[in-house]
């Protein structure tokens, strides 16, 4: 048994995490999970009340992880385009490094789960076309959005690029990663909103 407050839990959303990372994308039970942690079921109840809330742990560390950098990103680079290539840049790395969040992140993993998760992803991505948006905002500040550019389509189009590059990650088994040809798309988007 963990010997800290708090590990269990922890160790009980690693091993989530963990099984959401196999490509075959099974769906995950309690009993699976309880099996691998080698643990009763009623040991994982005793630190969440539901299999839901497990994956509202697993969506608070993304939300937690994603928000915390950007937050950084945005102090440190005062540009706005520069901003938005970074938020960009790290939302494809996350889902490099985390194949198993990647699929609660496109909403794969949460079907046939509790709806008010796929809410909390919505408020999630809400909240990243946001941070997008104004970075797009400060770069139409700064005369680096060409004329005429709406920063909120500009701020959509950029997230459904990630959207749609963390969806070719699961759907290929985690073969195709997010990052692939980053450096040859980012001109591209850019393109479409820079003068």
């Amino acid at each position: 048994m963990a010997s800290k407050p708090g590990e269990r839990k922890l160790q009980i959303l690693q091993v989530l995490a963990e099984m959401l990372e196999n490509p075959q994308a099974e769906k995950v039970t309690t009993a699976g999970l309880a099996a691998r942690l080698d643990v009763s079921e009623a040991a994982l109840y005793r630190h969440f009340a539901s299999k839901a809330q497990m994956y509202e742990g697993l969506i608070e560390f993304i939300e937690g992880t994603l928000f915390s950098l950007i937050n950084k990103l945005s102090t440190d680079e005062t540009r706005g385009v520069e901003q938005a290539r970074a938020i960009l840049a790290l939302l494809l790395g996350f889902a490099e490094k985390n194949p198993g969040m990647t699929r609660v992140l496109t909403g794969e993993a949460l079907v046939n789960e509790n709806e008010r998760l796929q809410v909390r992803m919505n408020q999630l991505f809400d909240r990243l076309e946001a941070s997008l948006r104004q970075a797009l905002r400060i770069a139409g500040t700064q005369n680096d959005l060409a004329e005429g550019v709406d920063a909120n389509a500009a701020a959509n189009l950029c997230l459904s690029f990630i959207h749609g590059r963390w969806q070719q990650f699961v759907k290929s088994g985690f073969k195709q990663k997010p990052s692939a040809q980053w450096e040859a798309q980012w001109p591209l988007l850019m393109r479409a909103v820079t003068p």
